[in-house]
């Protein structure tokens, strides 16, 4: 009876918390389809509460949130199959090529995610804006793929974990670095690639701050710099329910990313660091 009792306790709080995490969502979903006059009115009755789509209208309208979805699934697709690509060969090399100091090297690499990305900003900013990549999308996607220590760290984890026997077997049948790299690894290691590309696709298209840095042209705009340009320009209660249509739209293709790749996601965390 009383484990019983704890594991209705345990669902209820559970329960609970999970309905506290989805309720801004629910609210956000909610004001997006309510006409303006019922937006902060919270008195009103679901059952009376009056729905419209103006508020999408005007979003799509207005704010010219095609091209910053545009821009978005640009910066970050470009993004993400870059980090890919170069995160997975360093990982590669890191766990299942040795050579002289790859545990030092390794270790120094992974010493730089000790430093805070604001450190390194005003530096990079100047870089930049001395080579006229300022006001481009470039700033947003060529570091990243250059380098992601914590996308390294990730797949390399993962990579340990598969047998040297295979690829010892893979150089016997004649399979260099790269055949081993293309045949054996990169398909053993999907679960890895899907959460990295994960992580990676939801953190370029949330990343607000060196967007709002780098980007200064309206026609460059990507999504949260729209949805920002909406709450500067329209700062009256009128236009709160366009702003929550803008930022409603920004959520889907991440929703729709995460559930479709979300078993792969889950085992990706599951089995990384397991040797």
């Amino acid at each position: 009876m009383s484990k019983t009792i704890r594991h209705n306790g345990i669902t209820i709080i559970l329960l609970a918390i999970a309905f506290m995490s989805i309720f801004p969502f629910l609210w956000m979903i909610l004001t997006s389809f309510k006409v303006p006059e019922q937006i902060f009115n919270v008195g009103v009755p679901l059952s009376e509460l009056e729905f419209s789509l103006e508020s999408y209208r005007q979003a799509i309208v207005k704010s010219n949130l095609p091209l910053a979805y545009l821009n978005s699934i640009k910066i970050s697709g470009l993004l993400t199959l870059g980090t890919l690509f170069t995160s997975s060969l360093a990982a590669y090399a890191f766990s299942k090529i040795k050579f002289k100091g790859s545990k030092l090297f390794f270790g120094l690499f992974i010493a730089t995610l000790l430093i805070p990305g604001q450190v390194t900003l005003l530096p990079l900013y100047i870089v930049f804006s001395t080579i006229g990549w300022t006001d481009s999308h470039l700033p947003l996607i060529v570091p990243g793929v250059l380098i992601n220590t914590y996308g390294v760290f990730l797949l390399r984890q993962f990579m340990v974990s598969i047998p040297d026997d295979l690829l010892e077997a893979a150089e016997m049948d004649g399979c260099g670095y790269f055949g081993k790299y293309f045949r054996i690894v990169l398909p053993l290691s999907k679960p890895a690639l899907i959460t990295l590309g994960l992580f990676t696709i939801i953190g370029s298209w949330n990343n607000y701050f060196s967007q709002m840095i780098y980007i200064d042209s309206p026609e460059r705009y990507t999504v949260p710099l729209m949805i920002a340009m909406l709450r500067d320009t329209y700062s009256t209660g009128v236009n709160w329910g366009m702003i929550m249509a803008a930022t409603t739209m920004s959520v889907i293709p991440i929703s729709i990313i995460y559930l479709s790749v979300q078993k792969y996601f889950v085992q990706g965390i599951q089995t990384t660091g397991l040797k």
